[in-house]
């Protein structure tokens, strides 16, 4: 079986503000990613297609001509009180201590990345559950690094080190009660 895992595309905000569930818009490049992405996958025998409700991820799942299954768990994270703020305006005292464990510490009335993982992982663990043949997941950087540092066994303090551009691709296949990458990410530098 395999897995499609697909970061949105360009969402439509300045650059250097914080954001992560709030609803944001994707730009006027969006048909040109939406091309690349469909050339890359190609003709898929994807059974269903998983999107986060978000309207940048809502977008791209639409064009893949299939019902979609919106699902909550698979939205990025909650930055809470940060949301929509600059990075550079959110005071120190609350910034820093996150920066120092952004695994565990959460944002003021947001959820920290430990718990992002935690549904990420209950939702694709139902979505296994209930598929037998390839799937597709819409969804963002942060879910997208919370999962393969699950599946591929990657601290999650190191998970920021896959890099993962908008619209980025990642091919999985579930083998042999496993999981390995076939397309769209080299993991060699990243130390466990």
């Amino acid at each position: 079986m395999e897995i499609y895992l697909i970061r949105h595309t360009t969402p439509d905000i300045e650059k250097g503000i914080c954001y992560g569930q709030s609803d944001i818009d994707v730009t006027t490049t969006f048909e040109t990613e939406v091309k690349q992405i469909h050339s890359i996958i190609g003709k898929t025998d994807a059974s269903k297609i998983y999107s986060s409700p978000l309207q940048r991820c809502m977008k791209l799942a639409k064009t893949f001509g299939s019902p979609v299954h919106y699902m909550d768990h698979l939205k990025e994270l909650d930055f809470g009180d940060w949301e929509l703020k600059p990075w550079n305006e959110i005071p120190p005292s609350e910034l820093n201590p996150w920066m120092e464990n952004f695994v565990h510490i959460a944002p003021p009335n947001g959820e920290s990345y430990q718990t992002l993982q935690q549904r990420a992982i209950s939702c694709f663990n139902m979505i296994m559950a209930e598929i037998a043949q390839s799937s597709i997941l819409i969804t963002h950087a942060g879910t997208i690094r919370a999962l393969l540092a699950h599946l591929l066994g990657i601290a999650l303090k190191d998970s920021f080190q896959i890099k993962l551009k908008y619209g980025q691709v990642i091919k999985l296949q579930y083998k042999d009660h496993a999981f390995k990458i076939l397309e769209g990410l080299t993991l060699e530098k990243i130390q466990s």
